[in-house]
């Protein structure tokens, strides 16, 4: 009986889902994208490290040279995306619905969508790599759930609501990805080039103003007298979304550069490398 209430239950939510979406590959039950995230976390928590335990760190450095580059290539792609079908051509930043129509514009918002959903799962190979690579320390709990809960949320957002200020976030997270995986990418090109990467400390300031952005304006919702978004409980969870990854990015900064955990050696010493 409770087998068959849960299947009504699914089948009349599912019902109001975008049938723009039809067809579309990850789309049709949340259930692969849960499977893949569950995959995901045993094999980088549990199964990968012993798997590696006994053997050698893998050498990626090609690898994920053109990965990161690749990622930055892709996220300024969709930046571009996001731009041209809404943002820049017609959004107010305020009260921006979803248009369910099939028009040329709110089409491109879906597919950019989906592709920034299906991003998700690419960037998973961040983790991966760490544990190929016997990183075991950089696979946190900040990290493993920061890229869990994102395709996981994102299936919802793509399958009911592909558009309007939903999409917000998504637009500035690309943005941070291009300079985020720029400096992967550098750093990934050996030690020669890491002198160029004086700015590490800035770009945890850039993820700081990222979420501060986003709880802004989705926090608009709230003291707006009418604005008749199509899934209001979106807006919450973005915005519970945004003030979390604030508050464990803001302990994150603490723990990393106020108490010098994550400065360099000769940083913590007092002695600057041109000293």
């Amino acid at each position: 009986n409770l087998t068959s209430k849960a299947i009504l239950l699914y089948d009349e939510w599912i019902k109001d889902a975008d049938p723009r979406l039809e067809g579309w590959p990850l789309m049709s039950s949340p259930f692969p994208t849960t499977f893949i995230i569950g995959t995901y976390v045993y094999f980088v928590t549990s199964l990968g490290p012993k798997l590696m335990e006994n053997k050698k760190p893998f050498e990626l450095r090609q690898i994920m040279t053109f990965y990161n580059f690749s990622v930055v290539a892709l996220s300024l792609y969709m930046t571009y995306e996001f731009l041209m079908s809404g943002w820049a051509t017609g959004y107010s930043f305020r009260c921006d619905i979803v248009d369910y129509s099939r028009s040329p514009t709110a089409l491109r918002m879906v597919r950019t969508c989906w592709l920034y959903f299906f991003s998700k799962f690419i960037e998973l190979l961040d983790t991966i790599f760490f544990v190929l690579r016997k990183k075991n320390n950089q696979v946190t709990f900040l990290h493993v759930f920061h890229h869990s809960i994102m395709p996981w949320t994102w299936w919802f957002g793509v399958k009911f609501a592909a558009g309007g200020l939903g999409t917000f976030h998504a637009l500035l997270n690309c943005i941070v990805h291009v300079v985020m995986y720029t400096y992967y990418g550098i750093c990934s090109l050996g030690p020669a080039y890491h002198k160029y990467l004086w700015w590490k400390k800035y770009m945890t300031t850039i993820q700081l103003v990222q979420f501060i952005m986003i709880t802004v304006h989705i926090g608009q919702i709230y003291i707006m007298d009418d604005c008749p978004y199509q899934y209001p409980i979106f807006m919450f969870i973005i915005w519970l979304y945004g003030s979390m990854f604030l508050v464990l990015f803001l302990h994150f900064w603490y723990h990393a550069y106020t108490k010098g955990q994550r400065l360099p050696k000769m940083a913590k010493n007092g002695i600057s490398k041109d000293q």
